[in-house]
């Protein structure tokens, strides 16, 4: 069935238009016996976005942007048959395949529309860039050797998961605040216990990353609250808009904070805008779009030094701490922390700088409805998290992010 397989690739995915697409579709529509290989054929081409250091989140999240979600699902269906020759993945691997859509059924809506939706599919797949490793492909020595112990989730981890689902769930301002603020100051107690446990071990542990969607609409809103999150969690952030995610630069007790306070913050903003904004169309209001973009926007960095606070906070108390258990504190304030802290950040930002040498500072618009940024103020206030920056006469103006 091979030949069919060729022919019908070689009409399809290396010369441009519908025509070719529906020429490929017609001869694989004419052969059902090559149904298995056309599947294995898909496999193969998965591997090679492994290869070019894709996961599996990235790859729907690439296909749901540049397609649509019934391409999106025929990925998903792709990389779970891939992904299922390894015996082990690393946990982060696992997460995303836990999260995919269910498997496409074959032939639906019918033959010819299902070998050309695979067809603009494997085209897609073909002409994926090469992307910043973030970890070794499964099942090479490299993923062997790399993959860190098999243990469960951190108690701490726990705790700080179920305080933030308490808090989205929460139709209360007040108790989601008090969840919130919780959830960071533990992160960033945990955070600390990592490194202190890292300084007395002599751990040989150096940072890693990991990519998090940051997905239309008002994605560069999304992405400047990520940088907040990141930033104070000690870790860096490079977003590739063109991608739809940002790249998390860190040590992996931060990076899980992050991941885990991000998705958190950014469904507490989303409930919140949406509360906010139907108030504003019960008087009246028609302007969503603008009104959504400044709440997010002002969300987001009204966050930033709140979020910063929350952590110096943390660690000052925890070099207070140190000070008293081993009376290392000098007459400038020095203890045992704050050089394995300094330590850490540069070994972050340099894994940051060698991994993406030419990132460039991307100046974003800055929010245009007034009402939108008091009311993600006020949000983001709620929070107990932020950065508050403003322009002439009040108004917020353009931030910056590293993309």
């Amino acid at each position: 069935m091979e030949p069919v397989i060729d022919q019908a690739c070689a009409a399809a995915l290396y010369a441009e238009g519908d025509a070719a697409l529906d020429t490929g579709a017609s001869l694989l529509a004419a052969a059902p016996e090559a149904d298995d290989a056309l599947h294995r054929r898909g496999e193969e081409f998965v591997r090679r976005a492994w290869e070019r250091g894709w996961h599996p989140a990235d790859l729907v999240r690439f296909v749901r942007l540049e397609l649509d979600e019934r391409r999106a699902v025929l990925a998903a269906t792709l990389i779970a048959a891939e992904t299922a020759r390894y015996g082990e993945l690393p946990p982060r691997w696992r997460a995303q395949l836990a999260e995919l859509p269910g498997a496409a059924p074959r032939n639906k809506p019918d033959r010819f529309g299902y070998a050309s939706d695979l067809l603009e599919l494997y085209r897609l797949l073909l002409r994926l860039p090469a992307i910043e490793p973030v970890g070794p492909v499964p099942g090479t020595a490299a993923d062997h050797l790399h993959r860190p112990p098999a243990h469960g989730e951190p108690r701490m981890l726990t705790r700080i998961r179920a305080l933030l689902a308490k808090a989205e769930a929460t139709g209360f301002p007040e108790e989601a605040e008090a969840l919130t603020s919780k959830a960071q100051e533990l992160m960033a107690r945990h955070s600390i216990d990592e490194v202190l446990i890292a300084a007395r071990t002599r751990s040989t542990e150096t940072p890693g990353a990991c990519r998090i969607g940051v997905e239309p609409p008002y994605e560069s809103a999304k992405a400047i609250l990520l940088d907040a999150v990141a930033s104070a969690n000690r870790c860096r952030a490079v977003w590739n808009g063109d991608l739809g995610f940002s790249t998390v630069v860190g040590f992996e007790a931060d990076l899980d904070a992050v991941e885990l306070l991000f998705t958190s913050l950014l469904v507490q903003g989303t409930a919140a805008m949406t509360r906010a904004e139907a108030g504003q169309r019960a008087s009246g209001r028609k302007r969503t779009k603008t009104f959504r973009q400044s709440f997010l926007m002002a969300y987001a960095q009204r966050l930033g030094s709140r979020l910063a606070d929350t952590t110096e906070r943390a660690t000052a108390a925890a070099d207070m701490d140190t000070d008293t258990e081993t009376g290392a504190g000098t007459a400038e304030g020095t203890s045992g922390l704050l050089p394995v802290l300094a330590a850490r950040d540069v070994a972050v930002t340099e894994t940051a700088e060698r991994m993406f040498p030419r990132t460039t500072t991307t100046r974003v618009r800055g929010a245009t409805d007034l009402d939108g940024w008091n009311h993600g103020t006020e949000a983001a206030d709620r929070a107990r998290m932020g950065d508050h920056r403003k322009g002439p006469h009040g108004g917020p103006r353009d931030g910056e992010i590293m993309a």
